[in-house]
């Protein structure tokens, strides 16, 4: 049984990395290079390139929700279950749904897949897409943080969940959630915006757990 343990984690981080990894690649450098690309050079790009990163992202996104479940299964037996895993597994749920429900219908029709309105579908999956990147770093400190989070001491970190550090956390996570449907990018608009303010919520979220 602890070994089919570790092999879903194995899978988790399989999964994981090439999830995050292709997000991190559609914002820091996809993004970038459609604004220079020649005509040409774009059309062959969201003709070809784009649709094969897209289901690289997608299963990566489905696969990594999967294990994560599994595993998260497995913790509610142990003292690793507590806030810093819950609000990880928040996000990192938010992320995939975001991925299936926002991000990859609107890619479809800001590619051309599907008729509509390329312009708004493409502002609707660029929203949702910083706004996982967003998630990340706190989703990912979340994740590391849960096995040594009864040695730092704070009113968050422990064997338990709940709390009014938890609500706060949640209540944050969830007005940025609402954000990313029908919001504005904000000082995510950018490559250095959006990771500034991923390390930022990082240092929030966690920083309430640790206070509050």
């Amino acid at each position: 049984m602890e070994f089919i343990n570790f092999l879903i984690r194995w899978g988790h981080l399989l999964f994981g990395i090439t999830w995050i990894g292709i997000l991190y690649y559609f914002n820091f450098i996809q993004g970038g290079y459609f604004k220079q690309a020649t005509p040409e050079a774009l059309a062959d790009a969201k003709a070809k390139l784009a649709p094969s990163a897209l289901w690289w992202f997608r299963w990566g996104a489905m696969f990594t929700f999967i294990t994560g479940v599994l595993l998260l299964g497995g913790l509610s037996h142990n003292n690793q279950f507590n806030n810093s895993i819950v609000i990880a597994a928040l996000m990192g749920t938010l992320m995939f749904l975001n991925v299936w429900l926002i991000i990859w219908p609107n890619q479809q029709v800001a590619l051309g897949m599907k008729e509509g309105d390329g312009p708004a579908a493409g502002a609707k999956a660029l929203l949702a897409s910083r706004t996982n990147v967003l998630f990340s770093g706190p989703m990912a400190f979340g994740m590391l943080a849960s096995p040594h989070a009864s040695q730092w001491g704070g009113s968050g970190y422990g064997t338990g969940v709940g709390g009014i550090d938890l609500i706060v956390c949640i209540v944050v996570i969830a007005a940025l959630e609402v954000n990313a449907l029908m919001g504005k990018q904000g000082p995510m608009a950018s490559v250095k915006g959006v990771i500034h303010a991923s390390l930022g919520l990082t240092v929030v979220l966690f920083g309430i757990l640790y206070y509050l």
